[in-house]
Order: C-alpha cells, then sequence, then structure tokens
C-alpha cells in the first residue's frame, strides 16, 4: 500500500469537524496543525498524537511543512493569500468556503491553481447534504424538466460571534458582510442547476435590529437576485442577526414540470420538504410530503462523524479521488469562484442603491 497523504490544518476552532473527518479517511493522516492559540493546539494534537514538532503558530513555517494537503479554515478574509501560499509551495489545498471577500483575490486565486498544477477545492458541505444529493438525481432525470427559477435563504443568527458578549470585543466576522457567505444558498442551487450566474443585483434592509453597530455584518438583511447563464433567475436571503429561530436554511427550484422545495421549519436535521411532479402528480391532490435529511441513511458509520450530516464524509471522498486520480474535484476553483463572486457583486449592487452587475467570468 502506498504512503498515506500528509494533511495540515490551519484554524482549528472553526475547522475542528474537517479534522475529524479527515483523520477518518484511511488514505489520509494528520501530520500537522496550525492555529494562534495555542491551547487549541494542543487540545487537538492530543486526538491525534500529533507532536510538539507537527505544533506551528506561524502560518509561513506551517505552510513549508513536510505535508500534502493543507486545510484551510481561517477567517475568510485570509482564505485566498493562504490558499495563495499552499500552492506556491506545491501543496492541495481544501479550503472552508467562500474563497474570498474581493473579485482581485478571485483572479489571483484561479491563476495560483492553475500555475500550481494542484488540487484546489472549495468546501461547500451544504451541496452534499443528502437531500441535495437526492434532488440531483431526480433533477438529472429530467423529473422537473428545465428549471427556470430557484430560490435560497440561509438565516443564522450569530450576534455572539460577531461581538464577543463577554468583552464586547469585535470578532472577524463583524466587518462581514451577509451576502459575502453566499456558498451555503448558491452551491448547491447551482449544483442542482448546472448552471453559473453572469448578472447581478442586491439590496439591504438597512441596521434596524442592531441600530448602534456600524460593521456590515449587523445589516439586517441582504437581498440577491440573479440571472443565468441559462437565462433562469435565483433569489437569496442572507442575514446573521435577524431572530429567526430556529435558523432556516431553505432551497425551492421550479421546473417546467414541476417544483422541489424543504420544509421552512428550520434546522439543519431531517425535515419535511414538498415534491410536484406534474406528470406523475394530480394537481387536485397537489404537491407530496418528502423527507429532506441531510444524513444518508446508507452511509457507513464512519461517515457521522463530521459535522453537517454526512455532508463532509462525501466531500472529503470527492477531494481525495481528485488528488489519487488527478482529476478535477467536484468543486475546484471555477466553481468555488461561481459560487463566491456573485455574492461580492451583490453587495456591491446593494451599496449602490440596487445597479446591475455583470459578474466576471475568470
Amino acid at each position: 500500500m502506498s504512503k498515506k497523504l500528509q494533511v495540515g490544518f490551519v484554524g482549528l476552532r472553526r475547522g475542528s469537524g474537517l479534522v475529524r473527518t479527515l483523520a477518518g479517511h484511511p488514505r489520509v493522516a494528520v501530520a500537522a496543525l496550525c492555529d494562534l492559540n495555542e491551547q487549541a493546539l494542543h487540545n487537538l494534537s492530543a486526538d491525534f498524537q500529533v507532536s510538539d514538532q507537527q505544533l506551528y503558530t506561524r502560518f509561513d513555517e506551517f505552510v513549508n511543512a513536510p505535508i500534502d494537503i493543507v486545510v484551510i479554515a481561517t477567517p475568510i478574509e485570509f482564505h485566498a493569500a493562504q490558499a495563495i501560499a499552499a500552492l506556491e509551495s506545491g501543496k492541495h489545498v481544501l479550503c472552508e468556503q467562500t474563497a474570498a471577500y474581493t473579485l482581485a483575490d478571485c483572479e489571483r486565486l484561479v491563476e495560483a491553481v492553475h500555475k500550481s498544477g494542484r488540487v484546489y477545492m472549495m468546501a461547500e458541505n451544504y451541496c452534499y447534504f443528502h437531500y441535495i444529493r437526492e434532488w440531483k438525481q431526480l433533477i438529472d432525470q429530467g423529473k422537473l424538466g428545465k428549471i427556470y427559477h430557484a430560490e435560497g435563504e440561509y438565516l443564522h443568527e450569530i450576534t455572539d460571534l460577531l461581538i464577543d458578549p463577554q468583552t464586547g470585543k469585535q470578532r472577524w466576522r463583524y466587518p462581514r458582510a451577509p451576502i459575502w457567505y453566499c456558498a451555503h444558498c448558491l452551491g448547491p442551487l447551482l449544483t442542482l442547476m448546472d448552471d453559473r450566474i453572469v448578472k447581478a443585483t442586491g439590496l439591504h434592509s438597512g441596521r434596524n435590529i442592531h441600530p448602534e453597530e456600524a460593521g456590515l455584518g449587523f445589516l439586517d438583511m441582504e437581498v440577491g437576485l440573479f440571472q443565468t447563464q441559462k437565462g433562469a433567475t435565483i433569489k437569496i436571503l442572507r442575514s446573521q442577526v435577524a431572530p429567526r429561530h430556529h435558523e432556516l436554511i431553505y432551497y425551492s427550484l421550479y421546473g417546467t414540470k414541476g417544483f422541489v422545495e424543504n420544509g421552512r421549519a428550520g434546522g439543519w436535521g431531517a425535515t419535511k420538504g414538498y415534491l410536484y411532479l406534474e406528470e406523475e402528480m394530480s394537481k387536485k391532490e397537489g404537491a407530496q410530503l418528502i423527507d429532506c435529511a441531510t444524513v444518508d441513511p446508507h452511509a457507513p458509520e464512519a461517515a457521522r462523524k463530521g459535522g453537517h450530516g454526512t455532508s463532509e464524509y462525501y466531500m472529503v471522498r470527492d477531494f481525495i479521488d481528485a488528488i489519487e486520480q488527478n482529476k478535477q474535484p467536484p468543486i475546484d476553483v471555477a466553481r468555488a469562484i461561481d459560487f463566491t463572486a456573485p455574492g461580492i457583486c451583490a453587495h456591491e449592487s446593494a451599496m449602490q442603491g440596487g445597479a446591475w452587475i455583470d459578474v466576471p467570468l475568470f
């Protein structure tokens, strides 16, 4: 058997779930950990028998360690620069979403991936929810016909992650515009539609919930409206402060032969949704109730060790397969930018009062 792929992780508090998922892959060995917090380093190193010599508090030292893969789970403002540094040092990269905060960084990241010849994948785990994978089969079979409209909503109140409730100190998400963090909405929708966005417009509702806070993260709500390459329309809603409990992750897709949507009860667990297929169901009875579970009931037990159902198990499997088979991963750098750039453009539009903006193709 060939030597296992040596993987290093940077950003251990946000990335602890990914560490455990990758550590469970039979072709992977945890070989290095990096975090500014030394206590977080030592806490996780004990779980994976990582020696003190394999622990780093400086990214520039970590990225040159004898590893094959760098997994990035740091604050998003560092994603592009750290991914580029890892690629330039000859490492494959699995990076938490989103890929970048600026279009300039998107362009630099694309160039770095192409120049390096290494595998880059963005870890958009919501694309791997069990019900999203089931819907993909349904759509690929033509059951919904041509998809002409889709909607996504991700409303997740994380006020404590914007400002530390104990100290009042601003945290890294404080200046993050809600719609910059758009891949949980757009990733699954664009995957299901096999499409990309070419035009974007956006609006925000201001700061009514927390009028005393100036950070972009405290905008009540941002809405994005998009035109796709295939002529479809997409609408998304994003909030980090709206008092919506349980939190909501919602998708709906409308096709010429029917529609599918998950439930609006909220949460990430097993929920119900609705499916209507014009060729198989009567208008009188209407849509049928369907299960929308994040967990694949047929997945191996090891698949349940990560976060967000069994999604990270399948995501990691695709990433490692891409490396070993020398092929593009499903969410390669081009797809990562497809999931990232529309949010950047929609926010810019919102700050301009809703002007339409072309979404570049790098």
